[in-house]
Parts: C-alpha cells; sequence; structure tokens
C-alpha cells in the first residue's frame, strides 16, 4: 500500500485534488493530510508526523497544488522500488550532479538535469520540461525536487530535525538517501502538472547555505564518470556568483559575507574578491 503524505497550506485538501488521486492513483493508499494551515510546523516537521502516522509499505510525499496526468501511477512507483533493492528514493525531477557550492538541486547545466513535469510560471504561463532522458524510464540522479517524492518506509529515513522553515527538505532526503548508500531514481512515467513555482528569497539562501555546511563532506556528488574537475568548478562558481547576488539582491550583506569567505578560503587569488567587497562595503 501506497501512503500519500500531504502538508496541506489550507484546512482541507480540495474535493477535486482527492478525486484526482483516487481516479489516477491505481493502487490501495491512503491519504495523510497535515493541516499546516497556521503554519505550526516547518516541512520537515510535518512530513516527519506524516511518516509516523503512515501504514504503507511505500510512503509518497506530495504538494498540495499538483494534478496526476498518468493513470496507474502508484502501480509505477513500486514496480519501480521492487525492480531494484538499491533505490531509495524516487522523483520526477532531478540532477546528476551536485557541487559543493550552495545551490538548488536545479543550478547546474541543462545536460545534468532530468525531469518530466507540467509546470505553471509566474508569468501564467505553463511549460513541460521534458529533458535528460536516454532511452530510458528511470535515470539515476543524486537530488531531486520536493514536489514529488517517495521512499519505502523500511528504509527508517526521515527529515532532519535540525533544519526549519519550507526550504530543502528535497535536499536533505536526498542527501540522506545518498550517505545511506542507497541510488536516488527519476522516472517519465509519472507525469504530473504543478501550478505553482517555489520561491526563492533571503530565506531560501540562508536555509540553503546551513543545509549545506551540515552535508558539506558528503559532496560533491554525481553519476557522470566523466565529469572533469574543470568542470565541477566551473559549475561551482556560476553557483557561487549567483548565491552572492541573491543575498545582496534581499538586502542580507552578511550572509553574503558568509558565502563569500567560504569561497575566499578556498580560491584567495581569483579575480572576483574586489568586486565583493567594493559592494559588500555599499550595504553595510
Amino acid at each position: 500500500m501506497l501512503s500519500i503524505i500531504i502538508c496541506s497550506r489550507t484546512k482541507e485538501i480540495s474535493q477535486q485534488f482527492l478525486e484526482n488521486i483516487k481516479n489516477t492513483i491505481g493502487n490501495d493508499h491512503e491519504i495523510i493530510v497535515i493541516d499546516n494551515s497556521e503554519n505550526r510546523f516547518s516541512i520537515f516537521e510535518a512530513y516527519n508526523l506524516g511518516i509516523k502516522k503512515s501504514n504503507g509499505t511505500y510512503l509518497c510525499f506530495i504538494h498540495d497544488d499538483i494534478n496526476f496526468h498518468s493513470v496507474g501511477w502508484g502501480k509505477i512507483l513500486i514496480s519501480i522500488f521492487q525492480s531494484d533493492e538499491e533505490i531509495g528514493l524516487i522523483g520526477i525531477a532531478g540532477t546528476k550532479v551536485k557541487g559543493k557550492m550552495i545551490s538548488g538541486w536545479w543550478d547546474c547545466p541543462e545536460k545534468y538535469r532530468v525531469m518530466n513535469i507540467i509546470q505553471h510560471l509566474n508569468s501564467k504561463k505553463k511549460e513541460n520540461w521534458n529533458t535528460g532522458w536516454q532511452d530510458n524510464y528511470i535515470e539515476e540522479v543524486v537530488a531531486i525536487d520536493g514536489v514529488f517524492m517517495a521512499i519505502p518506509k523500511n528504509a527508517k529515513i526521515s527529515f532532519s530535525d535540525r533544519f526549519k522553515g519550507f526550504h530543502n527538505y528535497d535536499l536533505d532526503i536526498s542527501f540522506k538517501t545518498k550517505k545511506s548508500g542507497k541510488k536516488i531514481v527519476v522516472t517519465n512515467q509519472i507525469l504530473l502538472e504543478h501550478f505553482s513555482e517555489g520561491q526563492v528569497d533571503g530565506n531560501w539562501v540562508k536555509s540553503t547555505l546551513k543545509i549545506h555546511n551540515y552535508y558539506n563532506k558528503l559532496l560533491p556528488l554525481t553519476v557522470e564518470n566523466n565529469l572533469s574537475k574543470d568542470e565541477l568548478e566551473s559549475i561551482d562558481f556560476e553557483n557561487f556568483k549567483k548565491m552572492i547576488y541573491l543575498a545582496f539582491t534581499y538586502k542580507r550583506p552578511y550572509l553574503a559575507f558568509h558565502i563569500w569567505f567560504k569561497f575566499f578560503l578556498k580560491h584567495p587569488k581569483n579575480k572576483f574578491h574586489n568586486y565583493f567587497l567594493r559592494e559588500f562595503i555599499k550595504l553595510i
């Protein structure tokens, strides 16, 4: 049986959403809704509460603003787990490369992103992101997006209680899965529509720094055997500049300093330091 765990931003899940799950899942299931309309829980706490309440063999964490297009997706999910006991986490969007520099899972060259999802954008447009597949219905990755995540309950993996808020729970469960020695895969056999974009702000940058500091020794991660050290350092440098820019944009100069100082220790002669210090002085 599948346990569907939802952290709800409203007191009740819409009947239309419940019917969508019921009509598409294709197997026995239970739906566990954690009412977080009053922000009583962080996303980590809400999902752990859902795990404690669950009775299923497999646990599936989903956002409350999606719509499933694939019929029988529950059977597909279980068949993937049963096809390889080394699989510890399944998603529908992820990356094959994760460097040491703080960043979202999506902050990598497009050739390393693997996904199949209908995504609504803040611009009111929607796009079908379908990329990264190599004639397979599953691809191994190192981190996945939190819109849809599934784990076996017997893996006894839960979300870290050291993190708060609503960001980076997907990196947390991805890093924990890799640390346990299990594989992470994404599949293109489960198609869903997501009606909102994630929010990137100053709190997201702070949360991302914290989770990367905690899992620093685990990183970098990759399933690409031919990834060169130079390319990985190039990815990290681009992510470093992006995070500095975001910290400045959201008026977090000391957060930017913390990010910069870690980079400075590794690359003390980089020409970027002069630019950073000029901008930092302007903000303090």
